[in-house]
């Protein structure tokens, strides 16, 4: 089960990466609200969504002896979306994350929901 967690929490963030390219910025702030902060520099916006609360990413195991076990990891993370003319070009990822379900689970509740849109989007687009 962890090992399917793992690979559905680090495949979404690699997914997003790829399949926010071309949102709109309507698109965007859409799906993920308004950024924490942002910045227009030559031509292009960076737009940065903060999860600075730690995502915790552990398991625990306890015994009927009062003997546990406990594995944790803590994790934060800044979701990076440059724009050109009007339009997502780049999304990257920032801050420590350290869960036991992958480096870039922290960022996976910052972009589930833009990832999603994206990919119905497209899909209906592509029936149409």
């Amino acid at each position: 089960m962890a090992c399917l967690l793992l690979t559905n929490c680090h495949s979404l963030a690699h997914k997003a990466r790829t399949e926010l390219i071309g949102l709109t910025r309507p698109e965007l702030l859409s799906c993920a609200g308004v950024p924490d902060a942002d910045e227009t520099r030559d031509g292009q916006e960076v737009l940065v969504w903060k999860q600075d609360q730690n995502v915790d990413g552990g398991v625990s195991v306890s015994t009927p002896f009062l003997i546990g076990v406990s594995i944790a990891g803590r994790g934060t993370c800044h979701f990076v979306a440059t724009l050109r003319d009007g339009k997502v070009s780049r999304v990257s990822y920032t801050g420590p994350s350290q869960t036991l379900y992958g480096p870039l689970a922290a960022c996976e509740p910052l972009i589930r929901d833009c990832e999603k849109y994206a990919r119905t989007e497209r899909a209906s687009a592509v029936s149409q």
